[in-house]
């Protein structure tokens, strides 16, 4: 297992433990962080702001989901796998519908069963988090771990 000293701190705001120890955070764009990441998922519907670091853009409606299903699923594997040893976050508008799917995919390639997923990440990162039912539709059909 990776040291995590690195990464986020357990317990702080918009931090979200999988199983594995790994630590994601979640969070809205206008959201100013206290520490900046190593890779930042944007989704989506216009281009992303500018950052300093790494980042990916998913392009994914408000309220909807991935327009690309297969770049998504790519671009959060690799977020899973970096999440090992790198600060990673995730964020859309509001940090709560789009944020809390993606995370909840995240979750998925971790080990927690799919149909799991989604209260997983309501319990550990926000109670409103994965917005619509087409979202957790999309969690329950993410494929898991290979």
């Amino acid at each position: 297992m990776a040291d995590r000293s690195g990464t986020w701190v357990p317990g702080a705001p918009g931090i979200l433990r999988l199983p594995s120890g790994r630590l994601v955070r979640g969070r809205a764009v206008g959201d100013t962080p206290d520490h900046p990441a190593d890779l930042t998922l944007f989704l989506l519907g216009a281009p992303p702001p500018e950052v300093d670091h790494d980042s990916r853009w998913v392009r994914w409606r408000d309220f909807g989901l991935p327009a690309d299903l297969e770049a998504a699923a790519s671009i959060l594997r690799e977020a899973w796998q970096r999440a090992d040893s790198e600060r990673v976050e995730v964020c859309c508008s509001g940090g709560r519908g789009r944020t809390g799917t993606a995370l909840a995919c995240l979750a998925v390639l971790d080990g927690v069963p799919a149909k799991e997923a989604v209260r997983y990440v309501r319990a550990g990162y926000h109670p409103r988090a994965v917005e619509t039912p087409w979202q957790r539709l999309y969690v329950a059909r993410f494929p898991g771990p290979r």
